[in-house]
C-alpha cells in the first residue's frame, strides 16, 4: 500500500448542508457539495501490513467508518479539541471491542486536557463500566515539531494558528513520499514553511471567499500554497459558500477540491 488519504469530512464546523438553510449549495443534488465534519484517514503498509491512522474524531465518525467499512485503527491523531474534531470520540469503543485492544490517542497537552474535561468517563478509568460502553484510550504526548515514528512512517507535529489558538497540523514521511493535513488554519508561523516543504500532497483550510478570523480563505490559502510549493494540493473545510462545480474549474491546475469519500495516493 502506498501512502494515501482518505478524506472522510470536508465541511466546516455546521457540515453542508447547514440546518434551516436554503442556498443553492445547501440544496444541491451534487455529491461533492454534502460534506460532512473535518477528518481524514491516512494509510501507509509497514512491512506488508496495512496500518490506518485518524486524523480527529468528528461528529460524524461512527457514519464514516461503515460509509467506508474501516474496521481498524493502529492510532488516532487530534489536531485540537474543537467541537467538530473531537465530538466522535465516544465511538472509538467500537475499535477497542473488534480489534481487542486499546487505541493510542496523539495530541499535544492543551488539547489533552480539554479532552479529559469534555471526556472524563473516558479517561478517568471507573471498574463499575463495562469495557464494551467506554472508549480505552492510552494518551500518547506529541509536541509541536518534535517527529515521531508510527510504524514505519515518519510523523511531524506542524504549529499552526487557528486564529490566536495554536493548534497541530501534521505531516507524513513514508518511503520517499509526502503529505500534510493542515485544517483550521489561518495563519502559519513562519517554521512551518520549511517543515512543510517538498510535500507531495498538501492539505489546507479553505473556508469561504470571504475573510474569516480563525480560517483561511480561497486566496489565502492558494496564497500559501504558492508558497509551500507542493506537487499537488486540496482544499478543505469549506463551508456553504463553496460550489464544488462552479469553483474547481478556476483553480490552479495542481490544485484540487476534496470532497467526502476522495482518495488521493501520494505517488499518483
Amino acid at each position: 500500500m502506498s501512502l494515501e488519504l482518505l478524506f472522510l469530512g470536508t465541511g466546516t464546523s455546521a457540515g453542508v448542508p447547514m440546518i434551516g438553510c436554503d442556498c443553492a449549495v445547501c440544496r444541491s443534488d451534487d455529491p461533492r457539495d454534502r460534506r460532512w465534519r473535518p477528518s481524514v484517514l491516512v494509510r501507509y503498509s509497514e512491512s506488508g501490513t496495512p496500518r490506518q491512522y485518524l486524523v480527529d474524531t468528528a461528529p460524524e465518525m461512527r457514519l464514516q467508518m461503515i460509509r467506508h467499512d474501516i474496521r481498524t485503527l493502529h492510532g488516532v491523531l487530534m489536531t485540537h479539541a474543537h467541537a467538530d474534531h473531537i465530538f466522535g470520540m465516544d465511538d472509538l469503543r467500537r475499535f477497542n471491542a473488534v480489534m481487542k485492544s486499546p487505541i493510542d490517542l496523539y495530541a499535544e497537552q492543551l488539547t489533552l486536557d480539554s479532552l479529559r474535561q469534555m471526556f472524563g468517563y473516558i479517561f478517568d478509568h471507573n471498574p463499575a463500566n463495562r469495557e464494551s460502553f467506554v472508549a480505552h484510550l492510552i494518551p500518547q504526548l506529541i509536541q509541536a515539531g518534535e517527529q515521531f515514528d508510527l510504524h514505519g512512517g515518519a510523523w511531524t507535529p506542524i504549529r499552526l494558528l487557528h486564529g490566536r489558538q495554536p493548534i497541530l497540523g501534521f505531516r507524513v514521511d513514508v518511503a520517499g513520499r509526502s503529505l500534510a493535513y493542515c485544517t483550521d488554519v489561518s495563519r502559519f508561523p513562519p517554521e512551518a514553511y520549511d517543515q512543510l516543504a517538498g510535500l507531495d500532497v498538501l492539505v489546507i483550510d479553505a473556508l469561504r471567499y470571504r475573510h474569516h478570523p480563525t480560517h483561511c480563505t480561497v486566496d489565502q490559502a492558494l496564497e500559501h500554497i504558492a508558497a509551500i510549493g507542493p506537487r499537488r494540493a486540496f482544499l478543505t473545510h469549506m463551508a456553504h459558500d463553496i460550489r464544488h462545480a462552479e469553483l474547481s474549474p478556476k483553480l490552479p491546475e495542481n490544485v484540487f477540491l476534496s470532497y467526502d469519500g476522495l482518495l488521493v495516493q501520494c505517488d499518483g
